[in-house]
C-alpha cells in the first residue's frame, strides 16, 4: 500500500466530512499525517521552536502517523491535555528510557516457536499477520516493530504459522494480531481465515483491531461479510476514552454486532488520558450501550518510552473499585498486569474477602457492608485421580481433553504429588545442585 507523506491544508479543508472521500478508508490511509507541519496546519496550532525541536527528535526514534479522522476528534482549544492528542502526537517524554523499560517487555519473541507465532498459554496462540496499523499509537507496547510498520508478512511466512497451529492439536483458540489484521486486503483476510477454519481443532478465531477507533470506515459491508462467513469470530477493539466513541465508530460497531460477531474492548490505563474513575465509567457504559463488552483494563507495559503513561497499580484498583457495584457487572473489565518476561496476564482486583474460618467466610461489598457467608456443614469431597470413567460427576471430555495441568491448578490437584512451584534457576536450587555435586 503506497502511503502519502503528508496532506496539505487546502486538501484537508476542501474535504467535507460527509463526502465520499472522507469516508473512504483508503483515502484516510493515503493521507496519513506524518509530519509536524501538517499537524499544525490540520489543527490550526503552532509549536514553539523548542517544542518543535524536541518533537522532531522524538519522531526520529518513534515516528508520527495518524489518520485525518482520528485527528479530527481532537478538541483544539485544549489540545495539550486532549486524550486523542496525547495518544496520537509524539511527546519528548517518549525519549526517557527507564532502567526497567524493555524492548520486548512481554517476551513475545522468546515464546515464538516460528516467526509470527507466540505460544504462551496452553490452548491458544497469538498469530501476528501484519505489521501495518492505521496509526502509530504513542502507547504501543510493540514499539520495537516500528521500523517495519508498513511491512506485510509474506504468505510463505504466514503458512509457517498456520502449519504450526495445524501440528499442535492443543491449540483451540487463535488470536490474529499485528499490527492490525484488518489493515490487510479483504481477500487476504478471507484466505487466512479459510486456512484456519480448515484445522479441526481450531474452535475460536479472535481478531484484535483498533480500526473501529482510529479508522472506522475500514468496517465495510464487504469486510463484515468476509468475517461473518468464518464464524465463530470474536473481535476485540481498543477504545481508551469515551471521546473516541463517535457516531461513525458506533455505526462501525453496529455493523459488526449485527453480523453476530461478539465484541470486546481492551483499554490501557494511561496517565493523563483515562486515569479517572468517572472517565472509565463513562467509557464502559458507552461501550456496553454499543454492544461491546469491556474485557481488559491493562496496566501500561514496561515498553521503552512509555514511562510517562504509566500509573501506580493503585490507580487501576481505585478505578475498578468505582465500577464494581456502581455499574452493571458485565460493564466491569478485568484489571490485569501483563507480567514482564512473558508471565502472562495477572488479574489485580480489589479485595472483597476479609477473613474466613472453617465454617464462615467474611465478605464486604462495594458499599462497605460486611457480611457472613455460612459454609456447608456437610460436604463430601470428591478427590480427583484423573480416572474420569469412574467419576460420580457427569463429565464428558469428548472434544475438550486437557493436555496437562500447570501452575496453581497443579498444586490444587489430587493426582499430582507436587507440593511447591520453585523456579529452577533460584539461588536455593543452585545451592542444592552444588551440594549434590
Amino acid at each position: 500500500m503506497e502511503l502519502s507523506s503528508r496532506i496539505t491544508e487546502e486538501e484537508y479543508s476542501d474535504i467535507d466530512q460527509n463526502a465520499p472521500q472522507w469516508k473512504d478508508w483508503r483515502w484516510q490511509i493515503a493521507h496519513t499525517v506524518r509530519d509536524l507541519d501538517t499537524v499544525e496546519k490540520v489543527l490550526g496550532i503552532t509549536f514553539s521552536p523548542q517544542e518543535r525541536q524536541e518533537l522532531e527528535e522524538t519522531i526520529q526514534k518513534f515516528p508520527l502517523a495518524a489518520t485525518p479522522y482520528y485527528l479530527s476528534l481532537i478538541k483544539v482549544e485544549e489540545y495539550a491535555q486532549d486524550p486523542v492528542f496525547l495518544q496520537a502526537i509524539p511527546s519528548p517524554d517518549e525519549l526517557i528510557i527507564e532502567d526497567c523499560d524493555l524492548e520486548d517487555p512481554l517476551a513475545e519473541d522468546s515464546d515464538s516457536p516460528v516467526p509470527g507465532i507466540t505460544h504462551r498459554y496452553p490452548d491458544r496462540v497469538l498469530f501476528l499477520v501484519s505489521n501495518v496499523c492505521a496509526m502509530y499509537c504513542r502507547h504501543c507496547t510493540r514499539k520495537r516493530r516500528v521500523g517495519d510498520r508498513d511491512r506485510i508478512p509474506t504468505w510463505e511466512e504466514m503458512e509457517a504459522g498456520i502449519a504450526y497451529i495445524r501440528e499442535h492439536p492443543e491449540i483451540r483458540d487463535v488470536l490474529l494480531s499485528g499490527g492490525d489484521p484488518l489493515m490487510l486486503p479483504d481477500e487476504l483476510i478471507d484466505r487466512i481465515l479459510t486456512e484456519l477454519r480448515m484445522i479441526p481443532h481450531v474452535e475460536v478465531i479472535r481478531i484484535g483491531s483498533r480500526t473501529p477507533v482510529v479508522l472506522p470506515f475500514r468496517i465495510t459491508d464487504k469486510l463484515v461479510s468476509v468475517l461473518k462467513k468464518h464464524q465463530p469470530i470474536w473481535l476485540n477493539t481498543h477504545f481508551n476514552h469515551p471521546q473516541e466513541i463517535t457516531p461513525t465508530a458506533e455505526r462501525a460497531l453496529a455493523k459488526l454486532a449485527d453480523a453476530g460477531i461478539p465484541l470486546g474492548n481492551q483499554s490501557v490505563l494511561l496517565a493523563g488520558v483515562n486515569d479517572c474513575p468517572r472517565i472509565m465509567k463513562a467509557l464502559v457504559q458507552k461501550l456496553v450501550k454499543n454492544r461491546v463488552r469491556p474485557y481488559y483494563l491493562y496496566q501500561c507495559d514496561l515498553s521503552e518510552g512509555l514511562s510517562h503513561f504509566r500509573t501506580p497499580v493503585g490507580k487501576g484498583i481505585e478505578i475498578i473499585e468505582n465500577l464494581i457495584g456502581h455499574t452493571s457487572g458485565f460493564a466491569v473489565p478485568t484489571y490485569v498486569i501483563d507480567a514482564p518476561g512473558g508471565g502472562g496476564k495477572i488479574p489485580v482486583m480489589p479485595t472483597y474477602l476479609i477473613s474466613y474460618s472453617t465454617n464462615k467466610v467474611i465478605l464486604r461489598n462495594y458499599e462497605g457492608v460486611i457480611t457472613t457467608y455460612r459454609e456447608p456443614d456437610h460436604y463430601t469431597t470428591i478427590f480427583c485421580d484423573r480416572n474420569c470413567k469412574e467419576c460420580s460427576l457427569q463429565l464428558n471430555l469428548k472434544g475438550g481433553e486437557e493436555q496437562h495441568v500447570v501452575g496453581i491448578a497443579r498444586l490444587l490437584s489430587d493426582y499430582d504429588e507436587a507440593t511447591a512451584l520453585v523456579p529452577v534457576d533460584s539461588e536455593r536450587m543452585a545451592r542444592r545442585d552444588d551440594e549434590e555435586e
